[in-house]
């Protein structure tokens, strides 16, 4: 039995599941985790010293790669003034007037300490600005484990939610209404039956959690038109997109601005850091300044706060996302070629340097869509990719991230090893 093996039955006896993120587990490619002892650059090893090519990146934020030279170094400087304060440090300051630079749309900012904690800010800030309960979100599109986003969609646009993780009240679904992802009818529909009281929309603006999704053309456009015409807040939930598929986030590259914006990942640099931020009257309703209650102890902490701002400072340099974007553009591009030359039963999407490879044809561009993938295929494909030394993330449903690390050579093995193992299995 691996080393790995024997950790996670020990975990399961400790931790619920053995793991404290449930997609850890390895339950949909039938496996048992990989624990893993170090990573560096663009490989990790597990505990039985396994190494692979890494393509998890710890879901999305290390953009620059594992243990990165510059982070450590900002993190060992402030870890030597103190590791904590719960009070406020000029760094905090600079973090935010950075954000605020790279992404146009945020006037100001409040740090949090995870994704979650951001975009159940949001949704309490929407609701405490524009006095109105309901709110709008889209099938297939995760927002944290916040109570009023654990929801099922039902089988139309207009069908309430109802909680589909048991401790979530009744009254929360209620409040959540559920549309179909680039389909802008749906949402009008749900608008004209639900106007006086829909205080927002919510939405990844590249759907990142049903694998990669970007948006069809007019679909972030008319969001934004029925937003303004309703009086509601417009979201995005950037905590995956934000820092990683362009230095302004994905608003910037579909020139699209939204009220609120979500942020994590990227911006903390492989450290958990979080923030949401926006227009300066919609902020100013935060506490202390409003009304809107939010809080956290370990909002701004130092060691987090130095990676995040190291690394921002970083992609911001000259060239960096050109670099990056080129190679992994050349990597899904001759990827989908493949595909389309194999005539093989696939489907590939990309923005930038995240992707997904669906075991589906036909293409992918909504939840209704991904779910037709072959998940037993990918099981299979998943297995021997990390026998043959590649790690992608063990679910069909989730990104493929390419970071400043990753070689030419890795990208090179990884797009030989892809190919032989895709000949094999289909």
């Amino acid at each position: 039995m691996s080393k790995s093996s024997q950790l996670f039955n020990k975990a399961k006896n400790l931790i619920p599941g053995g793991v404290n993120s449930p997609v850890r587990a390895f339950r949909s490619v039938n496996l048992d985790p990989l624990f893993i002892a170090s990573g560096k650059g663009s490989k990790i090893k597990d505990a039985d010293g396994n190494e692979y090519i890494d393509y998890v990146g710890s879901w999305g934020p290390l953009i620059l790669g594992h243990a990165q030279d510059e982070i450590l170094e900002a993190i060992r400087k402030a870890a030597e003034k103190g590791t904590s304060f719960g009070a406020p440090t000029e760094m905090e300051i600079q973090i935010a007037e950075k954000i605020i630079e790279m992404v146009p749309s945020v006037e100001m900012v409040r740090l949090v300490n995870s994704g979650t904690e951001a975009t159940m800010s949001a949704l309490r800030l929407a609701r405490g600005y524009t006095g109105k309960n309901k709110m709008i979100k889209f099938e297939g599109c995760y927002h944290g484990h916040g109570d009023s986003f654990l929801i099922k969609a039902g089988s139309g646009a207009l069908t309430l939610g109802e909680p589909n993780s048991p401790g979530v009240p009744a009254d929360f679904a209620r409040n959540t209404l559920t549309a179909d992802f680039n389909n802008a009818d749906s949402v009008e529909q749900i608008f004209k039956e639900y106007s006086d009281d829909i205080a927002c929309v919510i939405v990844e603006p590249i759907a990142g959690n049903m694998g990669v999704i970007p948006p069809d053309k007019g679909f972030l456009e008319k969001l934004r038109q029925l937003c303004d015409h309703y009086k509601c807040i417009l979201i995005f939930d950037e905590v995956m997109t934000g820092f990683r598929v362009h230095p302004g986030g994905a608003q910037a590259i579909y020139n699209i601005t939204p009220d609120l914006t979500t942020m994590g990942k990227v911006i903390g640099g492989g450290l958990p850091v979080a923030a949401y931020g926006g227009k300066k009257e919609i902020m100013e309703q935060v506490s202390p300044a409003g009304p809107v209650y939010q809080a956290g102890t370990l909002s701004g902490n130092p060691l987090a706060v130095a990676a995040g701002l190291k690394t921002l400072e970083i992609i911001s340099r000259p060239g960096y996302f050109d670099q990056l974007n080129k190679k992994a553009l050349n990597f899904f591009k001759s990827t989908k070629n493949l595909i389309k030359k194999k005539g093989w039963p696939l489907s590939l999407n990309y923005v930038n340097s995240m992707g997904c490879l669906y075991f589906k044809a036909g293409g992918v561009s909504n939840f209704s869509d991904a779910i037709q993938s072959d998940t037993n295929k990918f099981a299979d494909f998943f297995g021997q990719l990390i026998e043959r030394g590649v790690y992608i993330a063990p679910s069909q449903f989730e990104a493929m991230f390419i970071s400043s690390a990753h070689s030419e050579e890795d990208l090179d093995n990884t797009a030989k090893i892809i190919k032989s193992t895709l000949e094999k299995i289909l």
